[in-house]
């Protein structure tokens, strides 16, 4: 591209210079001769004034000095050089200067002009004024040398200039192309830098968001898999522990409701995570609502047993939470888990629940007598615990699902640990799409 640009350049400069040299080439030639002839007649003129009439009677005619390279001569009626220098006898502009009229011509590799001298009316001689056609064509050369020079000044330049123009041209375009080979080599982190170019920037901006798209894509087909084996873990383990309890059991019934329950707990954990993995921009389904009484009813028959195994107490209070008051229950009981596991396995002592309401949010607080260490704000990133596969999953799902819900998840106080869960709410009778209905708010 570069080599193209400043042969386009240098095409464009070489045609304006031909339309330009060419012209001012010959101006600057009829201009010097045209120079010439004029200083030629201006001499012959200024000797003719100063001719003595009587010169024909034999006095002495003096004619004025002339610049160096010319010559100027007086020429009696019959064509024989009287005085001064020039051909012994004169030429056709001497011959035509006699019937009265100025004369200009070229002969013999001369410039001439030829001028009567007058008396009384009469004619009675010729100045002729010459100079070499040599010189003047000196001059024309060196003029046109400084032209050429000037040209070539002006075609250095603009070589210049379409070198450094391609290559603020090209720079963008290579930086893009290594950005791509980036790209194709496995870094998704790369990015187009912004030029000065609006063109180039454009597809830049366009490549760039290309990418957000497909990285987030990737984003969330990796964290689909990451949240599905992280969370399908416990309720699959539930689930074979029962049905494995039920093997030593002669009445199977109790064995079998509770594995129903385990069951559609893991629908619901599923559906859950198949909603989140939906990419930003598409519709995602609206989870069912209920009442939050229900929510932590089913909590505490899930985790009390998971706690008194490991010697735990788990306290549930709903404080002043009207009956109406409905959350989306898939989401809320996924992260009311999640908190509540990673307070099992990293809290110590009681384990609290409670709910406040905010008005238009309830606030989940989720409490142990344990502490927290080092950055609270890395706390949900993935990765960021070291507690085996899957560690480090758990808060940055429950996260995701309350930014879902238009919510937040935190952690309020280090020591004792305590997250607190903002989970938008709406009254029974509001339209779950847009909020609106008997009681909305």
């Amino acid at each position: 591209m570069r080599q193209r640009v400043v042969r386009v350049a240098l095409t464009a400069v070489l045609v304006a210079l031909g339309l330009l040299a060419v012209p001012l080439a010959l101006a600057i030639r009829s201009s010097l001769y045209a120079g010439q002839r004029d200083a030629l007649e201006r001499a012959a003129l200024a000797a003719a004034v100063r001719v003595n009439p009587d010169y024909t009677r034999g006095d002495p005619a003096e004619l004025p000095a002339v610049a160096s390279g010319q010559r100027l001569g007086l020429y009696d009626l019959r064509l024989r050089l009287h005085t001064g220098t020039g051909p012994r006898t004169g030429d056709d502009a001497v011959g035509r200067a006699l019937a009265g009229k100025v004369t200009r011509d070229s002969s013999g590799g001369e410039l001439v002009a030829a001028v009567p001298v007058s008396h009384a009316e009469q004619v009675i001689g010729v100045v002729r004024a010459s100079s070499p056609v040599a010189d003047v064509r000196g001059r024309v050369f060196a003029g046109w040398a400084v032209l050429a020079g000037v040209a070539a000044v002006a075609l250095t330049v603009a070589v210049l200039v379409a070198r450094r123009q391609a290559r603020a041209l090209a720079a963008p375009l290579e930086d893009l192309s290594r950005h791509c080979r980036a790209v194709a080599a496995g870094d998704l982190t790369a990015r187009a830098a912004p030029s000065t170019i609006a063109e180039i920037d454009q597809v830049s901006r366009t490549h760039n968001d290309m990418l957000h798209s497909l990285t987030e894509l990737l984003r969330h087909a990796r964290d689909f898999t990451a949240n599905a084996s992280h969370q399908l873990r416990t309720p699959l383990t539930g689930l074979q522990l029962t049905l494995e309890a039920g093997l030593a059991q002669d009445d199977l019934r109790p064995a079998l409701e509770e594995a129903l329950e385990a069951t559609r707990r893991l629908h619901e954990t599923v559906e859950e995570v198949l909603r989140l993995s939906r990419p930003a921009g598409l519709p995602r389904p609206v989870a069912p609502d209920r009442p939050v009484r229900e929510l932590f009813v089913h909590a505490e028959g899930r985790w009390h047993g998971l706690l008194a195994r490991d010697g735990r107490r788990l306290e549930v209070a709903v404080q002043d939470v009207p009956d109406d008051v409905r959350v989306p229950g898939g989401p809320v009981t996924e992260m009311l888990d999640v908190l509540l596991d990673n307070a099992r396995v990293h809290g110590r002592g009681t384990v609290r629940v409670t709910v406040r309401d905010l008005d238009d949010a309830l606030a989940f607080d989720i409490t142990d007598e344990g502490t927290v260490n080092g950055d609270s704000v890395r706390l949900f990133e993935r990765g960021h615990s070291s507690g085996g596969p899957g560690a480090g999953i758990g808060l940055a799902l429950a996260r995701d699902l309350a930014v879902s819900l238009g919510g937040r998840l935190f952690l309020a106080r280090a020591a004792p640990t305590r997250f607190t869960l903002l989970v938008p709410v709406r009254r029974e009778g509001t339209n779950p799409q847009d909020g609106t209905g008997q009681g909305g708010r």
